[in-house]
């Protein structure tokens, strides 16, 4: 549990973007011998291969004895995470504190983005063909970056508006900068005017020049992520918690990468899929609502059958089995208002297993049969995995949704399985170290159903 734990922690510090996510993973399976599936030619049983989309989603197989034709079992999980990103235009002044205008990504609460120590991370892409990436702030000897926010005793307009509004997106602006304000020139001198009011943001584009080479419109061809500066701790006397960024959903795909690393598979082959943009609906060439995995299985065929065919690649995903591995809002006692507390994920109660999430009416669901249910207890029992059956929080009070009903639509039978977060899409979350073990164990377990 130990070694689990702090190669998890480590997982999450070494990985705040997608990007950086599936690096890791890369250099993971590098390690257990699975090959990029370019570089196969023909694969049969016992070959371990993996492949990437954009840098962004990456899917891991361990090609088992039977036909991909009778179903995979597969562990489905997303690497992104909620975030601020930079606009393509990012860098301005104004007076003279020079700023990174952003945008936010995913369902955040604005407010909690300020004033928190902040990193920067990304790559940015030249029109020569190379690419540069960054990190600032995360070492040591990094500076960081801040959202300002209101003094409290200027504050008492800003205190009248809601929650959602006393902060608005556009000014969730980083600072950069700045340098002392200058006595006022002659009015006259308007040329020398100009050239001190940039002064600030020119020195900024002066240090980024000269530390990773770029130009400012080479901003135009950036993913620069702002995320929070800092690593993964213990939380808690007792050390029963982990408190860090981007626990939904790195958590479970760390423990399903881990898992399927740790086995073998048997019969079926085994799966661990991991994407992007989950977090505003999975859209775009690296989200699941994309032909991504659907093209990424028509790959694996091409080099496991002796000549390829549309039915065996339908067949292959309708006879699946997948564990949508994503979190599930723990128990609050500070807030128990919110949640039915006889259908609610507690931390330290092990996978939270979801028969269905969506909102209120079940909106966007995949609404899981209870036969396949059954087998997935079946199994969790047999390996002595501690679980429980949740929901989000209260029928009427939200909700949300996961990559499950995108799986679901090839036919296959799909679960929601994760652990429980507190305080979820916070810049800060908090997990139990009890139910990452719990989800490794039960991810071990699900790749060997037959």
């Amino acid at each position: 549990m130990d070694a689990l734990i702090k190669n998890y922690k480590s997982f999450l510090d070494k990985g705040k973007t997608e990007r950086e996510c599936v690096n890791q993973i890369i250099e993971m399976a590098a390690a257990k011998g699975y090959k990029n599936i370019e570089d196969c030619k023909k694969l049969s049983a016992g070959d371990k291969v993996y492949i990437t989309k954009m840098n962004k989603s990456i899917a891991l197989f361990e090609i088992g004895t039977e036909s991909l034709s009778k179903g995979m079992n597969i562990l489905g999980a997303h690497i992104d995470s909620p975030r601020l990103d930079a606009k393509p235009n990012p860098i301005y002044e104004k007076e003279n504190i020079t700023y990174l205008n952003t945008h936010y990504y995913g369902g955040i609460k604005k407010y909690q983005w300020t004033t928190l120590p902040l990193a920067i991370h990304g790559i940015v892409c030249k029109k020569n063909g190379t690419s540069v990436n960054v990190e600032i702030g995360e070492r040591d000897d990094d500076p960081v970056f801040c959202i300002s926010d209101i003094l409290p005793h200027l504050a008492q307009d800003q205190m009248k508006d809601k929650a959602s509004d006393f902060i608005k997106g556009e000014d969730l602006d980083l600072i950069l900068g700045s340098i002392s304000p200058q006595k006022k020139k002659d009015e006259k001198n308007k040329s020398d005017k100009k050239e001190e009011k940039l002064k600030s943001k020119k020195i900024i584009l002066d240090l980024l020049k000269s530390k990773y080479d770029f130009e400012e419109e080479d901003l135009l061809s950036a993913e620069l992520e702002i995320v929070p500066a800092g690593k993964a701790r213990d939380l808690g006397l007792d050390r029963s918690l982990i408190l860090a960024y981007g626990q939904d959903d790195r958590s479970c795909a760390f423990t399903s990468i881990q898992a399927i690393l740790d086995t073998k598979a048997a019969g079926r082959t085994n799966c661990v899929l991991c994407v992007d943009k989950e977090e505003i609906g999975s859209v775009g060439a690296t989200g699941m609502a994309s032909n991504l995995f659907e093209n990424m299985v028509a790959d694996l065929l091409e080099k496991t059958e002796t000549s390829y065919s549309e039915l065996t690649l339908r067949r292959c995903l309708s006879n699946s089995n997948m564990l949508s591995s994503d979190v599930n809002a723990a128990y609050d006692p500070l807030n128990a208002g919110l949640y039915d507390k006889d259908n609610a994920s507690f931390l330290g109660g092990g996978v939270t297993f979801q028969k269905y999430t969506g909102s209120r009416g079940k909106s966007g669901a995949n609404d899981t049969n209870p036969e396949f249910i059954a087998k997935v207890r079946n199994a969790m029992d047999e390996a002595n995995v501690k679980y429980q059956l949740a929901e989000l929080g209260k029928v009427d009070q939200g909700g949300g949704g996961t990559i499950a009903y995108h799986a679901a639509k090839y036919g296959m039978n799909v679960l929601d399985a994760g652990v429980a977060v507190l305080s979820m899409h916070a810049p800060w979350e908090i997990t139990s170290c009890e139910d990452i073990t719990q989800i490794y164990e039960c991810n071990k377990a699900f790749l060997g159903i037959k």
